[in-house]
This record gives C-alpha cells, structure tokens and sequence, in this order.
C-alpha cells in the first residue's frame, strides 16, 4: 500500500476528457507513489478555489484514483456542485493541489475465488484502476441512471450495464445482475462502489451467501488522513471506522449496513 508523501503538491493538469455526463481529469504525477486500486486523493484548484463575494475557499475534495499509469493520474467527475463544477473546468496546463494517494484500498482475493466488480454512477472510478490490476480477471456489472451516464462504462472493460430507465442494457438495478452471477456462481469475491442504496443491497446480499465483500465508501471528508473524525461510520463490533483512514475500502464483514450518506453520489 502506497504512502502519500508528507504534504499536498501542485501537479500540471495535462488534459481533460468527456465521458458522456461524466469527465476524466488527467493529472501529471512523475514523481508520485503508485496508488493501490481504491485509494483517493484530495483535490484542490490552484485558483479560484472559493466562492462567495469574499471568495471563501471550499475544503478539498476527495475523489477515488481511476486510473494510473506512466506517471499520470485519473480522476472521474461529474459537475454536481460548485466544488466539482469549478474542476471540470480544469484544461491542459492549469495547476492543481493534490493529497494522496491516501486510505486503504482492495485487497486482491487469494483464495481462488473469482472478482466481480460491481459499481454505481460515479462509483465505477475505483473498479477501474482494480480491473487494470486484475489484468482482465474478472466480471463487470455497472449500473447508471440513464444513458448519459451509461457512457462511463468505457472507463472499464467488457462491462454488463444496467440502467435505471431501461435506456441502455439491462432495464432495472445492477444489484439484479449481481444477484445472477451469485446464484449461477457464488465462488467469488465482491468488490463494489456506488451510492449507499446499493451498497448496502450488496452488503446484505453477500451476507446472506456468505459471499465475502470488499465495499468502497464515500463520506463528508475534511483532511483525509483522520484527523476531523469528520467521516466515520459505526463498526459492527461497536466504535467507529473513519472512512478515510480505515477506508475507504472496508470489508463489509465490518458494517451491520452501510449509512446511507456513506455511498458516492448518484
């Protein structure tokens, strides 16, 4: 697992790619460690990073490490807000504090058993750079809110698409599609990132298999690297996981449901 340098660093944006409703922000990181699939890293403009008539800044933002490779970073956006719209906004040449990679990512299955990725919207960012590290082992389910969104499933490879207005693939929940592959096979590891609805369909559905399942969390982060406590979420065996520390990937052993603003948005 990689550690992030002590300290935020200015990097070069060196591009920025549309993806249907999504955008993927490329990033210049040389000399950055290698990230682990399903770490993060906390965003920040070098300019104009604020709002307001006083220009108050915003905190960072915490996004998931798409993808890496040949010293370049990816980030997966969608324009949200204001802290998101001002990102994509982002072109070749301009300037951006980065933190990270930070948090604890997936843990590769040793046991034979075979990975099904499972993501939702903007969730599918860490499955990406997990499937490039799979080297193609492994069986993809996304699903999106409609078909705008559904363009991001380019972003992974061989992907079975659910959408929930039937527009693209399968017409309804990508927990359906996961609940064939389990039934067909349950031999398998689940590793999964989307909006908390869906998280906790796929906790408690690998539960009730005994299926184990690695799930990838989003919270309200403020410093990530647990200093605010501002993003835990209660432990099974009672306390507190903060998500950036302990997470973002947490085995869903650990959780008796996943709290619903722990999940990335829709």
């Amino acid at each position: 697992m990689s550690e992030a340098p002590f300290g935020r660093r200015l990097l070069t944006v060196t591009g920025m790619d549309e993806l249907g409703s999504y955008r993927v922000l490329r990033v210049a990181d040389p000399d950055g460690p290698d990230p682990a699939p399903g770490q993060f890293a906390m965003l920040a403009t070098a300019e104009r990073w604020g709002g307001g008539e006083d220009e108050r800044p915003y905190l960072p933002r915490a996004f998931s490490i798409a993808r890496w490779g040949e010293g370049e970073a990816h980030f997966l956006l969608e324009d949200v807000g204001p802290g998101t719209n001002r990102l994509c906004e982002l072109e070749a040449s301009d300037r951006l504090w980065v933190l990270g990679p930070l948090g604890t990512g997936f843990t590769p299955s040793r046991d034979g058993r075979r990975a099904l990725l499972v993501g939702g919207g903007v969730g599918i960012a860490p499955l990406a750079i997990l499937q490039d590290v799979l080297e193609g082992q492994s069986t993809v389910l996304l699903g999106f809110r409609d078909a705008g969104r559904a363009v991001g499933a380019a972003l992974l490879g061989g992907a079975q698409v659910a959408t929930d207005d039937g527009s693209v693939g399968y017409d309804g929940r990508v927990t359906d599609l996961l609940t064939t592959e389990l039934d067909s096979d349950p031999w398998a590891t689940v590793y999964a990132c989307g909006p908390a609805a869906m998280l906790e369909m796929v906790r408690a559905m690998c539960a009730e298999r005994s299926v184990p399942a690695q799930l990838a969390l989003e919270a309200g982060m403020a410093c990530g690297f647990g200093a605010c406590f501002g993003c835990v979420v209660p432990r099974r065996s009672g306390g507190y996981l903060r998500v950036c520390v302990e997470g973002p990937v947490i085995d869903a052993a650990e959780l008796d449901l996943v709290d619903e603003h722990a999940g990335a948005p829709t």
